[in-house]
């Protein structure tokens, strides 16, 4: 068990063209090698997806349980992806929960995770270094 599970919700295929003043400029590609920077030192390798499906992110995660643990920017899906929720909540490793805007100095909507309970830890405003975080936190706590 080696592999990291990096997990992209909808809209997140599009960083760096998708309101660059919200969420950067950096690309789910720019992420994906960040991730795997941080986590090359224990010898772990990023299994990275992303869908825009609540349906196929929960066979993700279902496909996933050998993966040391996760990192999760479900996206709008905070708010309401029950299913997904549900899948995490079965999901036997530690889990991150990440967002590249701050959902609290937003719209009151964006106020309230459904996943967050679930999380080992959540990450929120930082941009794309709210991922390399996420990563850090993982290694420590995976121990």
């Amino acid at each position: 068990m080696s592999d990291v599970l990096l997990l992209n919700g909808p809209n997140l295929g599009i960083l760096g063209r998708r309101q660059p003043e919200i969420y950067g400029t950096d690309t789910l590609a720019d992420i994906e090698r960040a991730v795997g920077e941080e986590v090359a030192a224990r010898g772990w390798n990023v299994v990275a997806v992303q869908h825009d499906c609540e349906g196929a992110l929960v066979r993700t995660v279902q496909e996933h349980y050998d993966t040391v643990g996760a990192i999760v920017n479900p996206g709008a899906l905070m708010i309401a992806g029950w299913s997904l929720r549900d899948a995490l909540a079965n999901y036997p490793r530690p889990w991150m929960e990440v967002h590249l805007s701050n959902v609290w100095a937003r719209e009151s909507f964006r106020h309230d995770s459904v996943l967050a309970p679930l999380a080992s830890g959540v990450i929120v405003g930082l941009g794309p270094l709210g991922y390399r975080l996420a990563a850090r936190a993982l290694v420590a706590t995976v121990g």
